[in-house]
């Protein structure tokens, strides 16, 4: 067996790509598992969308490698998508990155200005990726907190008091996952004041803006922002295009050309045909946000049916596609709490636990699943609390590996 590189040492596999391959084992015929776990959309994207994608696909000169920056239809429609949602106006040219997802952005971001030792700030709770990006190219993970206390607000001055000469980035995460907290003005203008005063990378990974919530908003938006601030964005969540890898990273000249000598060393460019699809999904308008918004607040409301039968406490108000609760304080281990619901019930929700020391004592349910879906975890979690014999013949746990 050949050494492995030391960077890798400081991560681990991510969680769902371990827990996922346990809970497909779990399934069988007689009680299929549901799993709500994962935030990957179930629905589809819009017809004119796909019809897109399979007349481009037809043309046989399309099936080439393309330009590292995307094409100029793509870059121009992203920018004219942020001045119509956001009031943002960007140079096509300059200040708009296509990518692959944008969780390809958060390590190219992270390779491109982060040397070995320095620090970057991370939420906590927080999407996972920030950290494992920063150690592996060798930088230092910082967290903040996410305060319940504060309805899931950042301590700022908490932060105010510490020492941030060594911070190169701080990564905001709003609407935030997992706990769907919408950032007031004021909070984002205290972030992009912050990273002023010590001059570091200010990057909001900005995904469920237009997900169960009313205002949508970029931090590009803050006055004096894009002198310091980046922004990530994808189709995958607001136009039900999570497998088709669509994003952006979104700033200033300088910025985006960094990022552009990673990118432009790990890929060679998206398939011509997604991006002509994308650019088609960017003028769905305001219609197809409501729709979809009608679906998930019926969904929202079912997983809330759930929660309320685990005894969970939860905000009523969130965005985003998840819901983040509580646990009572009853359940001591809340990942043997969630084995207990998986091995008993088939139902899968992933434990707060995966998001940092912060949600210790929470889980998170994802509303991308059809609410009869809902409905019949509600009945297994019922009849499971109720001791019914057929749900509550475990099986002996397995072994992720």
């Amino acid at each position: 067996m050949i050494q492995t590189a030391k960077r890798i040492e400081r991560v681990e596999e991510y969680y769902f790509s371990r827990k996922l391959a346990e809970v497909r084992r779990l399934d069988r015929p007689e009680l299929p598992v549901i799993n709500l776990g994962i935030g990957s959309p179930d629905l589809a994207p819009s017809a004119e969308t796909i019809r897109t994608l399979n007349e481009s696909a037809r043309v046989e000169h399309h099936h080439g490698y393309q330009s590292y920056k995307g094409i100029a239809p793509l870059r121009k429609a992203i920018a004219k998508w942020y001045e119509s949602v956001y009031r943002v106006a960007l140079e096509p040219e300059s200040e708009v990155l296509p990518l692959m997802g944008s969780k390809e952005g958060i390590f190219h971001i992270t390779m491109a200005f982060v040397n070995e030792g320095d620090e970057v700030l991370i939420p906590d709770p927080g999407y996972p990726t920030y950290a494992s990006a920063t150690r592996l190219v060798g930088g230092v993970v910082r967290t903040y907190a996410m305060k319940e206390s504060l309805r899931w607000g950042i301590d700022f001055e908490e932060l105010s008091r510490q020492d941030l000469s060594k911070v190169k980035i701080m990564w905001v995460n709003f609407p935030h996952m997992p706990t769907g907290r919408v950032a007031e003005e004021s909070e984002m203008q205290a972030l992009v004041e912050l990273a002023r005063k010590h001059k570091f990378l200010l990057v909001n990974d900005n995904p469920y803006s237009l997900i169960l919530n009313d205002e949508p908003s970029s931090l590009l938006s803050v006055p004096g922002a894009q002198d310091i601030a980046m922004e990530l964005n994808s189709l995958s969540k607001s136009h039900n295009m999570a497998g088709w890898r669509i994003g952006w990273a979104a700033g200033r000249r300088e910025y985006i050309d960094a990022v552009l000598k990673v990118k432009s060393n790990l890929d060679s460019g998206m398939f011509l045909s997604l991006q002509h699809a994308a650019v088609e999904a960017l003028k769905s308008g305001p219609e197809w946000f409501e729709q979809l918004n009608v679906t998930y607040r019926s969904r929202s409301r079912a997983a809330k049916r759930i929660l309320d039968e685990l005894d969970c406490q939860y905000y009523e108000k969130q965005s985003g596609l998840f819901l983040w609760a509580k646990v009572p304080s009853s359940v001591n281990d809340v990942e043997a709490w969630v084995d207990d619901i998986l091995y008993g019930t088939s139902v899968f929700v992933t434990p707060g636990t995966v998001f940092g020391e912060a949600g210790r004592r929470h889980i998170r349910i994802s509303l991308c699943a059809p609410e009869a879906t809902f409905v019949e975890a509600l009945k297994r979690i019922q009849q499971w609390k109720a001791g019914a014999p057929d749900l509550n013949k475990r099986q002996p746990k397995m072994n992720a590996a």
